[in-house]
């Protein structure tokens, strides 16, 4: 059993103790399918949807010391709920400490949710210290709206809410509507080659150039992540304008998801993105999605739910970016 100070005073029977790999991965699927309906998880949502143990198994082995990052609490013996520590760097310098806890409804308000909130928080401290990051690192948690239990806790302890991204859902991918307008004179779409990567990449990180609390994204991930199917471009001539990146869900090849919609600042409001984004979606159902996914934050400056909404898509849940100065408090 973990002994670290955040174990202390649980209820007779609980405990924490690290991930064990393999045989706790179908232990952990099931506590998200416990707290689908207490919680209202939306399962097919791309933000935070409901995990298989498959997809569990692939998150752990992305950490880089699994054992040390995740936290699993049981109750005499059995798997009831877990936590799980990430940690990234922005764009402006700052080192994200992100913790994400799971509890199974019936053991919450005794405790163990504020236990499992203590290892995060003692953990990140310890992370910090080991990367030299304290000068500017920040402890993150997320929590869906829906989420009262989380979202009450992670208030009590002192977290405050930054920002959130609204996640919108399109039904039918066999009903787009056509574009409307034509393209400005000069301007060309077509899909992404190798070539282009570079190019596609740089309009993605420029359009985030004025946006806060947005993670590093090197061009090489963007090259082992790259899934150029249904990925489409506009041109102004040999100046790439615009992308729309599309994809299938790995695990749910039904379901499309736009990852990225971009237009360069000077070729904004001119109808190249509608253009873009329809032609993405239909490259997603030529794929064999059926319906597709994408979030936004709520604070966007473009103005971007009017536009996706006039190709269908529909709000569906809210998902906030709650954050602690590392010095802060700690429940008791």
């Amino acid at each position: 059993m973990w002994e670290g100070t955040a174990g202390r005073n649980l209820p007779v029977g609980f405990g924490l103790r690290p991930y064990r790999g393999e045989e706790d991965h179908g232990a952990m699927a099931a506590v998200r399918v416990g707290c689908v309906e207490r919680d209202r998880v939306d399962v097919r949502s791309v933000v935070e949807g409901l995990p298989t143990a498959a997809e569990i198994a692939e998150a752990s082995a992305e950490l880089e010391e699994p054992s040390e990052d995740q936290i699993l609490v049981v109750l005499d013996g059995s798997v009831v709920g877990y936590s799980t520590i990430r940690w990234w760097q922005e764009r402006d310098g700052t080192w994200l400490y992100l913790h994400r806890g799971h509890l199974l409804p019936g053991h919450r308000g005794q405790g163990i949710g504020s236990a499992m909130l203590r290892w995060a928080e003692e953990r990140i401290r310890e992370l910090v210290e080991q990367h030299g990051t304290a000068r500017t690192a920040v402890i993150g948690a997320n929590a869906a709206a829906s989420e009262q239990d989380a979202t009450a806790l992670l208030l009590a302890a002192g977290y405050r809410r930054v920002f959130s991204l609204v996640e919108m859902a399109l039904g039918d991918l066999q009903q787009l509507p056509e574009p409307g307008t034509e393209l400005p004179a000069g301007i060309q779409t077509g899909p992404i080659g190798t070539e282009h990567y570079r190019a596609a990449w740089r309009t993605v990180v420029d359009s985030y150039a004025d946006t806060g609390f947005t993670q590093r994204w090197p061009f090489q991930d963007f090259v082992d992540s790259a899934d150029p199917a249904c990925w489409r471009a506009a041109w102004n001539g040999q100046d790439m304008v615009g992308v729309a990146l599309c994809s299938l869900r790995r695990h749910h090849h039904t379901v499309g998801e736009v990852e990225e919609l971009s237009v360069r600042t000077d070729h904004r409001r001119l109808g190249i993105g509608r253009v873009l984004l329809l032609e993405g979606l239909r490259s997603l159902c030529e794929q064999g999605a059926t319906t597709a996914r994408l979030f936004t934050g709520t604070a966007n400056p473009y103005r971007s739910y009017g536009l996706y909404e006039s190709v269908g898509f529909r709000r569906q849940n809210e998902y906030v970016r709650y954050r602690k100065p590392l010095g802060g408090r700690t429940i008791t």
